[in-house]
């Protein structure tokens, strides 16, 4: 039987506990909510719905172009950062690539749909999840693709963008394209520190995941793109799938959503303020925190492998990280939320977890 691997999942939820007011801190989106101009934005477009999608995004992508300040030419956009995913497997069909572990499922399940031999680079609880330097070394071997996700999911390890220039460097040499998962870096305190959009222009083997699930808290909306100075790639990806995978509505979401400068700020300082706070409260149960520069903090709780199990049933989800490679039940993530729920998950832990 097929199993769902995500977070997010409350439906699943609600029929296990019989409880409709699940409180989900399983999936890391913005906890203030879809904004006000993008839901007036959705009911405007509902009278667009008697046409077909731009099959080219063309209002979006010159939005985004602004936005990014990249050429549009540069820009894809497509139904989620999923989609991006398999469609780069499809069309690229990599023969072998390198991915870290433990890092975000469906990079693996997409390169698996098309054969692609895979190898994985560990990150270790010992290394506090960081990339170290002889993963250089490791990239001497032949790859036709790198998939770094950054900040990583699920410990929100952020890898140095002065690094990362070394490892598309080197990648450049060997004909390696590097995809770059850049979904959480609206959450990072330091963007510029981290973030290798400058480095477009300079290396067409860097692609550059995005998406407005999770800072325009739209993941029922369906929106991702990719940045790349590589245009061969852009028209690979219009060919390996259908022409209408993003909505009218889609379009129009993100487009105001781009607008929307005042609560990506407010988001910003909620997220810091809240991301301390539960860092501390954590801390204070003798939690061992990892990483966690975004949305979301990873953790281990030794000795309670079913807290999860235990937090569903006072109507909290949390995401349990057994399923990701190179961990096991002891280690969770959950995503930052507003004071009101995270008061509600402290005082469950603090019950929970016994000093």
């Amino acid at each position: 039987m097929y199993k769902y691997v995500h977070g997010g999942d409350i439906y699943t939820a609600r029929d296990l506990t019989q409880n409709p007011n699940i409180i989900d801190f399983s999936a890391n989106i913005n906890p203030l909510g879809l904004p006000p101009g993008v839901k007036e934005a959705v009911l405007a477009a509902l009278s667009e719905c008697q046409h077909y999608p731009d099959p080219f995004c063309r209002e979006l992508t010159q939005a985004l172009a602004a936005y990014e300040h990249v050429p549009r030419e540069n820009i894809y956009c497509a139904n989620g950062a999923s989609e991006v995913i398999f469609r780069l497997a499809l069309a690229l069909k990599p023969k072998k690539a390198l991915l870290l572990t433990p890092s975000f499922a469906d990079y693996e399940k997409a390169l698996g749909t098309v054969g692609t031999t895979l190898e994985f680079y560990p990150l270790t609880a010992e290394n506090d999840f960081r990339l170290e330097k002889d993963f250089l070394q490791v990239l001497d071997r032949t790859y036709d693709m790198v998939w770094i996700c950054n900040p990583n999911n699920p410990t929100g390890q952020g890898y140095e963008a002065s690094f990362l220039k070394e490892v598309l460097e080197r990648c450049h040499r060997r004909n390696t394209l590097v995809l770059v998962d850049e979904c959480f870096m609206d959450f990072v305190d330091e963007p510029e520190k981290y973030s290798v959009q400058h480095l477009l222009e300079s290396y067409n083997n860097l692609l550059i995941l995005k998406a407005f699930t999770k800072n325009y808290a739209m993941p029922g909306l369906r929106l991702g793109y990719v940045l790349t100075a590589n245009r061969q790639i852009i028209d690979e990806l219009r060919a390996a799938g259908q022409d209408w995978s993003v909505s009218i509505i889609a379009q129009k979401a993100g487009i105001c959503a781009l607008g929307q400068t005042e609560y990506l700020q407010k988001t910003r300082q909620l997220i810091k303020t809240e991301r301390q706070f539960l860092l501390k409260e954590l801390n204070k149960l003798g939690v061992r925190t990892y990483g966690s520069l975004a949305n979301y903090i990873f953790f281990q709780t030794p000795g309670h492998r079913e807290l999860d199990k235990q937090l569903l049933a006072r109507g909290i989800l949390i995401r349990s990280c057994a399923n990701y490679r190179g961990l096991n039940s002891e280690f969770f993530r959950i995503a930052v939320k507003n004071r009101a729920d995270n008061l509600i998950l402290v005082a469950a832990l603090k019950d929970i977890i016994k000093l």
